[in-house]
């Protein structure tokens, strides 16, 4: 590690700050401030993270550094060779070393780390300022007053009120097309033909920095899971404007019509994949909404998919990020149903006779990614059917992504996928039968099991949870409007065929 000077101001830049015009730089000048940078082996394996995600990260810090540097700022950067166990224990001894007055730090991603910093500079008897973050179109503290007095936090008027402050899509005080969501337009299949010819993802090829990570990651975790071959993902500012640029070009125009479509063999389909560099840092929304909305207005994409992605980027991710901030430390531990059953090992392994469960995890295992329908209505609908511990499945829906940062895996996971927070994020579960993904995917022409059968040989194990869970939490879910219709239709199915519905569940159950 080179020898660095004493400095003023300590700016602590963790690996999702890496935006260019970091507001903790803004706060101090290159000649009286260094940066410190630290790769914890500790934050790999709190979460046993896919390789790739471990990877993406290590890269792009990299890159940032070098970045830095060549800018003019100092940059005291702990790499994985240094052995720091934890985030805390680095920044401690770059305090200790470099004997700052104050540590200037952006206000963190994960409510833990946070009160990590916050625990080792009072250690250290150091000054601690935080800055806030404007990479976000909403603060923390506008989120706070805008959910102060509601009795439920619905992201539609959260949406409806982000496009009016900022302007996007808007003619005067009214929604452009003369609506606000596109939601019914956006949710086609691909049909018996499949997707066709796809048009490919921008690749961006592993240069020295890139591939020095990667071989850091398959020397310092061998065993974690997931592939590096495939390696593909935007890692500078450059390469992410690159990847926004080629979605704009190739899939934005058919991205709403089948953001909501599976095929077998194609994990990337028409869907953005720019939530790792967002997440980063290296992309900046309001580029990203901006691209969209100049596509539209020069004709090059309809109207429903630019709002169908203006949706996920202005309203979804700042919507999750104020839950997240809002609700923590006490939602990681909610668990509305009471789930406790552990995780498969199929999660790891994708060896499971499902084949929908097995695309979703072949998927994931290879790249560190699968689009939001394979998270949510396979993945998360079978997690929450089959009544899997809540935290285990945060926890692995957190290291398996190379775009999971916790303020957004979180909430996605606990109250979107598992309805585990009873309402806070999403107002029903969503839970689905076979019958779901046999109209959104391909999936199930390759599987043993029969999506139309709901019981006897060769049912669809989803068909059997869905069943079981309708019937297994039944008071619960009655008192929920939107999910009245579903708890009815239990009526409809005979006692007898009920009873074997439920004891069949219990079988697969017992065999996980």
């Amino acid at each position: 590690m080179s020898k660095v000077p004493v400095a003023a101001d300590l700016v602590l830049v963790l690996g999702d700050q890496l935006d260019a015009d970091s507001p903790a730089l803004r706060r101090t000048r290159p000649e009286e401030s260094v940066v410190v940078m630290v790769e914890a082996t500790g934050e790999a394996v709190r979460a046993w993270s896919h390789k790739q995600r471990i990877a993406v990260f290590l890269a792009a810090m990299r890159h940032h550094a070098a970045d830095l540097r060549a800018r003019g700022w100092g940059v005291d950067y702990r790499d994985l060779d240094a052995g720091w166990p934890s985030l805390a224990e680095g920044l401690e001894d770059a305090i200790a070393q470099h004997r700052p007055q104050r540590v200037l730090a952006v206000e963190a991603g994960e409510w833990r780390v946070q009160a990590d910093i916050e625990a080792a500079c009072r250690r250290r008897g150091v000054a601690l300022e935080w800055v806030a973050d404007t990479h976000f179109y909403c603060r923390r503290a506008d989120f706070q007053a805008w959910a102060k007095g509601r009795k439920s936090l619905v992201m539609e008027f959260f949406y409806r009120e982000q496009r009016r402050r900022f302007g996007i899509l808007m003619e005067g005080d009214q929604p452009v097309g003369g609506t606000w969501n596109f939601d019914k337009e956006n949710r086609g299949s691909f049909g018996r033909g499949g997707p066709g010819v796809l048009p490919p993802w921008a690749r961006f090829e592993p240069d020295d920095i890139t591939r020095g990570a990667l071989d850091a990651v398959a020397a310092h975790f061998p065993d974690h899971p997931g592939e590096l071959g495939s390696f593909r993902w935007p890692v500078t500012r450059a390469q992410a404007h690159a990847a926004l640029d080629d979605f704009i070009a190739h899939r934005l125009p058919l991205f709403g019509r089948y953001q909501d479509a599976m095929w077998q063999g194609e994990p990337w389909l028409y869907h953005a994949g720019l939530s790792t560099a967002l997440n980063l840092k290296l992309l900046d929304p309001r580029d990203a909404v901006r691209a969209a909305v100049a596509a539209w207005e020069a004709g090059a994409a309809p109207l429903a998919a630019v709002e169908g992605f203006v949706r996920q980027v202005l309203g979804w991710r700042e919507f999750i990020r104020g839950v997240y901030w809002l609700k923590m430390p006490g939602y990681a531990a909610l668990n509305h149903f009471g789930h406790q059953r552990p995780l498969p090992e199929f999660f790891w392994t994708a060896q499971t006779e499902l084949n929908c469960l097995r695309q979703c995890f072949s998927d994931t295992l290879e790249n560190g990614y699968a689009h939001h329908i394979q998270r949510l209505m396979v993945i998360g609908n079978f997690a929450l059917l089959a009544g899997l511990e809540p935290r285990a499945v945060c926890d692995w829906f957190l290291a398996a992504y190379t775009d999971a940062v916790e303020w957004v895996e979180l909430p996605n996971t606990l109250g979107m996928a598992l309805h585990a927070d009873g309402g806070i994020v999403g107002s029903k579960p969503y839970v689905a039968s076979g019958a779901y993904i046999k109209r959104m995917s391909n999936y199930c022409a390759g599987c043993r099991f029969d999506p139309g059968t709901r019981s006897g040989a060769g049912a669809c194990p989803f068909n059997l949870l869905y069943w079981d869970f309708l019937a297994r939490h039944r008071p619960r879910l009655e008192a929920n409007p939107r999910m009245a219709l579903a708890v009815r239709n239990l009526d409809r199915i005979d006692a007898t065929e009920l009873a074997r519905i439920r004891a069949a569940a219990a079988d697969f159950l017992d065999g996980l």
